[in-house]
């Protein structure tokens, strides 16, 4: 088991470690692409494509990791009012339905990434790409979410320890 939770950990901070590589190679696509109009010379077709697939794929990589350090968006307004009981309780509640709704999208994802690679469906824009690479890391990313909820459900960890201001510094 501990070789299964290390594996999982290391394939969770690479995901992590190529979202942020994507970043920087939409950031300097993003300069080149401008470099390239103000110069007067003609951009490359596929940057715009490539930049909308890396704003998807980065999103959906970082998610679990985001999840793990608590770095993610969640709204806390009601819960830290609550009495430590309640709050428990619903800190429960929360994590099942992020579980079911994780559970769900990749779910239906698995089968639009099936349907698309059964299907060679191109994704027609400036620049013709296959479908299924928009939908490759969807499924794997939302179960990986699954996994980070669980370990919230089951106790590993709480989402809700961290104060507003610890929260502030990740």
């Amino acid at each position: 088991m501990e070789a299964i939770s290390k594996l999982y950990d290391q394939l969770l901070y690479g995901m992590a470690g190529l979202s942020g590589v994507l970043i920087f190679f939409a950031f300097v696509s993003i300069v080149v692409d401008v470099l390239m109009r103000i110069t007067g010379l003609e951009p490359f077709i596929f940057i715009m494509t490539m930049f909308e697939y890396i704003l998807l794929w980065f999103t959906m990589l970082a998610a679990p990791y985001l999840l793990r350090i608590k770095g993610h968006v969640f709204i806390d307004a009601v819960t830290q009012f609550l009495p430590p009981t309640i709050k428990f309780i619903v800190a429960k509640v929360v994590y099942l339905l992020c579980i079911i709704g994780c559970c769900i999208y990749g779910y239906h994802l698995m089968g639009l990434l099936v349907e698309a690679i059964q299907t060679g469906e191109l994704d027609m824009r400036t620049y013709e790409v296959p479908i299924w690479i928009l939908f490759v890391p969807m499924p794997l990313c939302f179960f990986m979410c699954v996994i980070e909820f669980f370990r919230y459900l089951v106790g590993v960890d709480d989402m809700y320890s961290q104060s507003i201001e610890e929260r502030e510094n990740v």
